[in-house]
């Protein structure tokens, strides 16, 4: 179950922006995909609804490849939130109907408790949500389509410290209820509170796990002196 990158490049303008990346994600819980900026992560994160496309290599998800999938359904099956809230003009309840215009007013209640959100935010208008509320309709509005997988980018990055936790929580509860979550960060403590696995990327590569784990341990990505991982 999940995806599977095999080989999988990019190169954009002679820059490897991920080289020959051979992992799994998603099988089950909360895979995070740890990184200082200009990593890959997001790139990686992208591939995985057709955002981006490798330049060589496969990405497969359940062994189907992604080539060979319509990118509309694709992006029903694997939904994503990005690092800032992507909210639409009217009301809350507007904005869910645009990932699901049949869906009713219970259904519109039942997928805003999912986020963490009461039935009475239906009527306000999306752009005077908090930063924290806004994120948390773009999460519900992508659980409308009932993804197999969810994607979050930088998710809580833009967010106060309250709101952050209160996404992360909701990122647990997901996963916890069987819907496996990607979740991208460059902040390791953050990895850590959330993550079932932790997959660290440096320069477009997968780091190896024991050198991933110096990096955990030291709650940094710099490298020593001699540029290999931090000394445990």
């Amino acid at each position: 179950m999940g995806f599977t990158f095999d080989d999988v490049s990019l190169v954009i303008d002679g820059t490897a922006i991920l080289d020959r990346v051979s992992l799994e994600l998603a099988s089950s819980g909360v895979t995070v995909v740890a990184g200082p900026s200009g990593a890959g992560k997001s790139t990686l994160l992208r591939m995985c609804n057709r955002l981006e496309v490798p330049t060589s290599g496969s990405i497969r998800l359940d062994g189907v490849e992604l080539t060979t999938m319509d990118p509309r359904a694709l992006r029903r099956r694997v939904g994503m939130v990005f690092q800032r809230p992507v909210v639409f003009a009217g009301t809350v309840r507007d904005n869910l109907r645009v990932a699901d215009h049949r869906v009713d007013e219970t259904g519109c209640g039942a997928a805003l408790a999912r986020a963490g959100l009461d039935a009475e935010f239906l009527d306000r208008q999306a752009d005077d949500l908090s930063g924290g509320e806004a994120q948390r309709l773009c999460v519900a509005r992508s659980l409308l389509t009932e993804p197999q997988i969810l994607l979050m980018d930088e998710a809580t990055s833009a967010l106060d410290v309250d709101a952050r936790l209160t996404v992360e929580r909701l990122a647990r509860t997901l996963a916890d209820s069987g819907t496996p979550v990607v979740w991208v960060t460059h902040d390791l403590d953050q990895a850590e509170r959330v993550g079932d696995l932790i997959i660290v990327m440096l320069a477009g590569r997968v780091v190896e796990d024991a050198d991933a784990r110096r990096y955990l341990q030291a709650r940094s990505f710099e490298p020593n002196a001699s540029g290999e991982p931090p000394d445990q």
